[in-house]
């Protein structure tokens, strides 16, 4: 019996652990109907997850980790269940994980390639959105759901 616990406990504890490939400094804002935050916060991301550390006065105030489930302090959700409570139903599933890795939203509707990255423009009657990637930065504006999400380098 006790083998069957020690297993279990090394299972679970390899599950916990993360090994992130990439590690950045960001000035992160947020302003959603759920989170609004302003600061410094640590993106980390590796090959099959994404991790947002949020921090204010040098304490995480947040974490949002997404792989298959999008994790924060409230627990695990599904990718849509995530964008319904914290941001909007009307997104694709993959919208948060694709402003984090600055990739196209929406399968790259309306794409336009800028000098250093591109744009985004999509209107229909449940979103007015501006998304825009640079090397520096991603700005992400969604006017009919009162959405902004800004990720920019520290040293930008």
């Amino acid at each position: 019996m006790k083998y069957i616990a020690l297993i279990l406990a090394l299972f679970l504890s390899a599950c916990s652990t993360k090994t992130y490939e990439r590690t950045q400094t960001k000035i992160i804002t947020i302003k959603s109907p759920k989170i609004k935050f302003s600061d410094v916060g640590y993106l980390r991301n590796s090959d099959k997850s994404i991790e947002l550390e949020l921090f204010v006065a040098g304490k995480c105030v947040e974490r949002i980790a997404i792989n298959h489930l999008v994790c924060v302090s409230d627990g695990c959700k599904s990718k849509s269940a995530f964008n319904e409570e914290y941001l909007s139903s009307a997104y694709p599933e993959d919208t948060m994980q694709n402003l984090l890795l600055s990739h196209p939203i929406y399968g790259g509707k309306n794409m336009q390639k800028t000098a250093d990255g591109f744009e985004q423009k999509i209107q229909d009657s449940k979103v007015d959105i501006s998304y825009k990637v640079s090397a520096h930065a991603v700005l992400f504006k969604d006017r009919k759901n009162g959405i902004i999400f800004s990720i920019k380098d520290l040293d930008e």
